[in-house]
């Protein structure tokens, strides 16, 4: 099996930019949604595009933005994908492509086969898919650390290219990627010294688990 994509998702600083380069990660993931506590504002992402340029594929994290957002974020910082983070549906998704001509990352939140179901809507739409875990109403949408039931996806037919989000870190990534073979595996908290603090050594464990597997 070939090994996975990497993305290290809520990037907001240098440093730890950085640490996702000097870890090999492919993806560096910059969240533009004002209520996490890994929120990027446009002018710390102008930064981090121009560092990250070249060096890692730049995704910026969106939770049902609007024309006016995306627009005013991607006037400051080149990215190389949007992943559409909240409830947008297949023709919002479509819109968001057509509109600024980048690949789009649709994320599905997952407990269920039911929610696994509504992949293929996205099938002609999204570019990429990436199964997160769901999480309580009325919380944040992804970064929390929870898993969903990876079992779910034994015998699924994944109607696009996907990758596996939702409480994945260095104990737990190899395993993640064996029993489901995610193409990329996803994570915020998992390499958190505290919420939106990203550390160097949970960094780099994580990546080499994720290849190690």
């Amino acid at each position: 099996m070939a090994q996975p994509g990497i993305k290290i998702c809520g990037i907001t600083t240098a440093d730890a930019l950085e640490a996702a380069i000097t870890g090999r990660a492919s993806h560096a993931g910059f969240n533009f949604y004002p209520p996490s506590p890994r929120y990027a504002p446009p002018a710390t992402a102008t930064e981090l595009s121009r560092q990250a340029q070249g060096r890692i594929g730049r995704v910026g994290v969106f939770v049902d933005a609007d024309d006016a957002l995306l627009a005013e974020v991607l006037t400051a910082a080149r990215l190389d994908a949007l992943q559409l983070h909240g409830g947008e549906s297949p023709e919002r998704v479509a819109a968001v492509r057509r509109q600024f001509g980048l690949p789009v990352w649709k994320v599905l939140s997952i407990a269920s086969h039911d929610d696994l179901a509504k992949a293929t809507a996205y099938t002609d739409v999204a570019d990429f898919l990436l199964l997160d875990a769901k999480t309580p109403k009325g919380t944040l949408p992804g970064g929390m650390g929870l898993s969903f039931d990876w079992s779910l996806l034994s015998g699924w037919k994944a109607p696009l290219p996907w990758g596996l989000a939702g409480g994945l870190s260095p104990r737990n990534v190899a395993d993640a990627v064996r029993a489901t073979g995610a193409a990329l595996v996803d994570t915020a908290s998992g390499v958190e010294s505290s919420p939106g603090v990203k550390d160097a050594g949970l960094i780099a464990a994580f990546c080499a688990a994720a290849r190690d597997a």
